[in-house]
Parts: C-alpha cells; sequence; structure tokens
C-alpha cells in the first residue's frame, strides 16, 4: 500500500459522565487533574491504548494489524521474531536492523502510526510515528468525587472471620468534555508505510474505540467531535494553531455542566451535526 500524501490536524472532543476516564496510579486512581486550573487531563497514552485495543479486537491480531504494545507482550521476543524472518536473514549484518524495522513497520499497526522503540533485543532500530497526539484536557474545570464502596466476601478464610464487610473507594467525575489535539505527518508516514487504509482505521478507531471500552468507571464516555484538516500536501498548506482557533465551543447552562447539551460546538462559527468532519484545506 502507498503511504498517505497530505498532511492532517484533528481536534478530537469526548466526554465522560459519573466516570474516571483516566486514573493516575501515583493519587490512588484519582482522575487526573491540573493542580493550577482544576481542568481533567487524559494522556495520549490513554487514548493511544483505546485505539490500540480497538485494532486488536477488529483485527484479530493478524497482519498487518497485529499490536506490538499489548498486554503481556514481550517485546524483545517480537524483535527477535523479525531478526528471524527470511527477508532479514538474507540481509548483510549491517544492514539487518535496518531490514527488522521495516519488517516491523510491515507487520505491526501500532508501530507504523505511533512509532515505537525498538532497540533492544537483537535491535530493530527506533521509529517515530506519523500520528502524534496531546494530552486531552476538560474545555471547564471539573471536580473528582470520593465514593465510599463496601464488599461482603472476603478473600481469605482469616479475613472472612472478621465479620461484616470491608470498605474501598472509587472516584469519579460527575461530568467532563474534553478537547485534544493531533498530528498525522505525511512524511513519517512515508518512512513507516502508513496508508490510506490505515488512516481510515485510525479514523474508525476514534469514532468507536469507547463503544468497546466500557466499565464500571467508563460506562459513560462518548466520541463527540472529530474534526479533521485535511492539507492539499505533504507539508500542509496551513499552520496548525490557526487551524485549532477555528474550532470553538460554548457552555450553554449557567450551573455546572452535567450533560453534553450543556455545550455546543463550532467550526468557523458555526454548529455542525456530523460527528466526524473532514474540511480540505
Amino acid at each position: 500500500m502507498e503511504p498517505i500524501k497530505n498532511r492532517y490536524d484533528f481536534v478530537f472532543y469526548f466526554d465522560v459522565k459519573d466516570g474516571n476516564p483516566n486514573g493516575d496510579p501515583d493519587a490512588g486512581n484519582l482522575p487526573r487533574i491540573d493542580a493550577e486550573t482544576g481542568n481533567g487531563l487524559v494522556t495520549d497514552v490513554c487514548i493511544k491504548r483505546k485505539v490500540r485495543n480497538y485494532v486488536l479486537m477488529t483485527r484479530e491480531e493478524k497482519p498487518p494489524f497485529d499490536i506490538f504494545i499489548k498486554e503481556k507482550a514481550v517485546l524483545n521476543i517480537l524483535i527477535d521474531k523479525a531478526h528471524e524472518a527470511e527477508e532479514v536473514k538474507e540481509k548483510e549484518k549491517g544492514d539487518k536492523t535496518e531490514a527488522a524495522r521495516l519488517w516491523m513497520c510491515k507487520n505491526y499497526y501500532d508501530i507504523r502510526a505511533f512509532g515505537a522503540v525498538m532497540s533492544t533485543g537483537k535491535n530493530a532500530g527506533q521509529v517515530r510515528g506519523p500520528i502524534q497526539l496531546t494530552f486531552a484536557r476538560s474545555v471547564d474545570p471539573v471536580v473528582a468525587l470520593e465514593h465510599s464502596i463496601t464488599r461482603v466476601a472476603k478473600t481469605t478464610e482469616e479475613r472472612s472471620e472478621s465479620g461484616g464487610s470491608e470498605m474501598g473507594r472509587k472516584y469519579t467525575i460527575p461530568y467532563g468534555l474534553y478537547r485534544a489535539h493531533g498530528f498525522v505527518s505525511a512524511h513519517l508516514a512515508n518512512q513507516t508505510g502508513f496508508s490510506e487504509d490505515d488512516l481510515e482505521l485510525f479514523w474508525d478507531a476514534m469514532q468507536n474505540m469507547f463503544e468497546h471500552d466500557r466499565s464500571a468507571a467508563r460506562g459513560e464516555m462518548n466520541t463527540r467531535k472529530l474534526i479533521v484538516f485535511k492539507h492539499k500536501t505533504a507539508l500542509g498548506n496551513a499552520y496548525t494553531h490557526e487551524l485549532f482557533e477555528r474550532v470553538t465551543h460554548k457552555k450553554l447552562s449557567d450551573g455546572p455542566a452535567r450533560d453534553f447539551s450543556d455545550y455546543e460546538i463550532y467550526l468557523d462559527g458555526n454548529t455542525f451535526p456530523e460527528t466526524f468532519k473532514v474540511v480540505e484545506l
């Protein structure tokens, strides 16, 4: 497949209701919050994980859509596997690393999309991926609520003899609308082989990944708007910050927001019905 020929920039809105979009393990799994402003945060790593999970689910872990970074994967074993491929073994010693890098890009979707460090094990080099994401930040400050929960079942006989129930904690945000920015480089896509089919799968994942990631902490987490700016060339024909400034939002309610209907999102000052909208420059 031919690599993509155009540069893209995009704005991504999603929300969460009575849930925890991205807990911080260093803070007891509290929702991530900017301590100075009170705005909620979701890391780029969290969003990429959901994209990877969607690709795993829809493409069944088969090349060229296998996933390199996944649960319980031993990365050096996967890198060593690249060196065992026929097209890599036949290369001279000095060319094996580059051949292994190309083999990994060809077989693993997330390497083609996001890049990877593969200089461990037998060494397949490093890849800088064409898709980059910022942290998502809530458009307004959010409040993290702490809830007491109980458990009546016990894990051991000794604990069962103590009687009564055990107490725990759960953290949620009543409501938060988050905005993230993303970038797709045609030049980096040319280095990894990231194709139009790969790009369509990425847009599909960004629209549907929350539909298959339901849990008690993320029961109502949804993609709301994905606005994509498609440049005419690989270098692009507009400044990114100017494109992002074309997408704005407005809070409609006077009190705390508790639903997406409390907001409107605008493109060039106008509302639009589509969840996924491509703007050709």
